[in-house]
């Protein structure tokens, strides 16, 4: 069954482990402040999120208050890298 993305230039996906939601990432081609920590944007239904995704985690920025970036750790099932 094929799913339908709002993902610009996905160079990736992952299954996350404790949901089983699909979700497609790509590069980060925000030149803000969280380039350098989060390389990867993530496609969500209300926008989408900073993250640095790796083989079997994916670190999210979910929120933002006076502290800075509110992070969530997200356990991944699988991640695919896309064929360049």
């Amino acid at each position: 069954m094929a799913y339908w993305t709002h993902t610009e230039a996905p160079i990736g996906a992952f299954v996350e482990k404790e949901v089983g939601n699909t979700f497609e990432y790509s590069h980060n081609t925000d030149p803000g402040a969280f380039c350098e920590d989060f390389p990867h944007t993530i496609r969500v239904c209300d926008g989408y999120r900073y993250a640095n995704v790796k083989k079997t985690v994916c670190y999210i920025i979910v929120d933002e208050d006076d502290g800075g970036p509110i992070l969530e750790r997200w356990f991944l099932k699988k991640n695919v890298e896309y064929a360049i």
